[in-house]
């Protein structure tokens, strides 16, 4: 399989709207939090509020403008979290949000946070709210979205450098939120 580049979708992945069975979908956009909102201290950790001081945790460049534009259109209140957390860190999560002033920032509601205690409980929940396009910095956990047309792994603004792997030709490689907010207007327009 060949090597995806960043930022760029394979030939022929232009989809059209996703048609459930029997109706017609309303684009819906599901973002975690970990890696895609909130930085990470490192690849292999899901996010940075293991520490002391999690409400200093960087966001991920670009996040709160980006968000804004996309809730302000396409997807107006068509915008969810949904992040693997346990108790700890959903607690931090959720103080880091309104620390960050993250819901008066971007226009998603709080009651637009979901949370999961395993990656693969994202797949109902995102099948529940009727998502169809979602943004996640883990492979595995995209593999598991099948009801997601639209899906995004989010790199986090590393540059050129790649994932680890093949990229299956599912999955949307992005490295910025810029970029990802462009990408994601052409899908809804397209």
């Amino acid at each position: 399989m060949a090597r995806q580049r960043v930022g760029q979708q394979r030939p022929g992945q232009a989809r059209s709207p996703y048609r459930g069975p029997g109706r017609s979908r309303i684009p819906t956009l599901g973002v975690d939090v970990g890696g895609v909102i909130v930085a990470l201290a490192g690849r292999d950790e899901d996010t940075s509020f293991f520490g002391g001081r999690p409400l200093e945790t960087p966001a991920v460049a670009g996040v709160f403008d980006a968000l804004a534009s996309l809730t302000a259109e396409p997807f107006g209140t068509r915008v969810h979290l949904v992040s693997k957390a346990g108790p700890k860190v959903a607690a931090n999560t959720q103080a880091w949000l309104i620390h960050h002033g993250f819901f008066g920032r971007t226009g998603i509601p709080p009651t637009h946070l979901h949370f999961v205690r395993e990656r693969r409980d994202k797949a109902p929940v995102c099948e529940r709210l009727g998502v169809t396009h979602f943004v996640d910095d883990r492979l595995d956990v995209l593999a598991h979205l099948d009801s997601v047309e639209h899906r995004y792994l989010f790199l986090g603004g590393i540059g050129d450098q790649g994932p680890d792997g093949d990229v299956p030709d599912w999955a949307t490689v992005i490295a910025t939120w810029a970029a990802l907010a462009d990408l994601l207007r052409e899908s809804v327009s397209g």
